[in-house]
């Protein structure tokens, strides 16, 4: 996985890199002492790890994570910072984890251990209960570049916000809008979609499985397609509710 290192501490950043470099399966990536290089490597490189001081020149950790987040919102962001007082703003974010400095490596190692098991979810919570649910609108209609296109509702299995854009992914196709996903969220079906995170809305009936991913944050997989969405932990105890798990 690759891992971008953002801390205006140079010697915190080699501390960083030594014990990422060490654990197999990581790749550093690049450093940025700022906010304005990290974006730019960010969006460079494409890391899927990402750790990050809260205090930096320019542009606060919290802020530079939910910039990251509204570029790829399944980046995985950890803080490591001498500020314990900024943690629950760090959950907000839906962070990883949050090191506090000083820390020990194996502390770190352990970090980076819980990153790896991400992609062989030993518990994992299926769903596996029907929804009955009123008719809603059978078409949704946006506006595209090419137009306006009209979408069969039963045929969406997500929607995501990627890069200041929307995209519907449906059972055989996507499309690209630059509508919000709040807008979209008021045309569906309530009972049928389920707005599971800031960036993105699921189809109910289509979830297979559940899994975490991180200490507030959960997987989503849906039927007819590789791409999985994010869960957070309120929206979690939601779902629970309305399947009565």
């Amino acid at each position: 996985m690759k891992v971008l290192i953002v801390d205006d501490e140079k010697g915190m950043r080699l501390i960083i890199r030594k014990v990422v470099e060490k654990a197999q399966g990581f790749e550093v990536v690049g450093e940025a002492g700022d906010g304005e290089l990290a974006i730019s490597l960010f969006q460079d490189k494409r890391p899927e790890v990402v750790f990050l001081d809260v205090e930096m020149p320019g542009c606060s950790g919290i802020d530079l994570a939910k910039k990251i987040s509204d570029i790829d919102p399944k980046t995985i962001i950890i803080f490591a910072t001498a500020h314990s007082q900024y943690m629950s703003d760090a959950f907000q974010v839906y962070a990883f984890d949050y090191l506090v400095k000083p820390f020990k490596m194996e502390r770190l190692n352990q970090t980076l251990d819980r990153i790896k098991k991400l992609s062989e979810p030993s518990e994992h919570y299926g769903i596996d209960k029907i929804i009955k649910h009123e008719k809603g609108l059978e078409k949704l209609m946006i506006k595209n570049k090419e137009g306006i296109s009209f979408i069969d509702s039963k045929e969406i299995v997500l929607i995501q916000r990627e890069e200041n854009n929307t995209v519907i992914y449906t059972n055989s196709d996507s499309f690209i809008t630059s509508a919000t996903l709040t807008e979209i969220e008021e045309k569906l079906d309530k009972n049928q979609f389920f707005r599971s995170h800031k960036s993105y809305i699921i189809n109910l009936s289509l979830i297979t499985r559940i899994y975490p991913y991180g200490r507030w944050t959960y997987i989503v997989k849906l039927k007819n397609t590789d791409k999985d969405a994010l869960l957070t932990h309120e929206k979690y105890e939601d779902i629970k509710k309305i399947f009565s798990l």
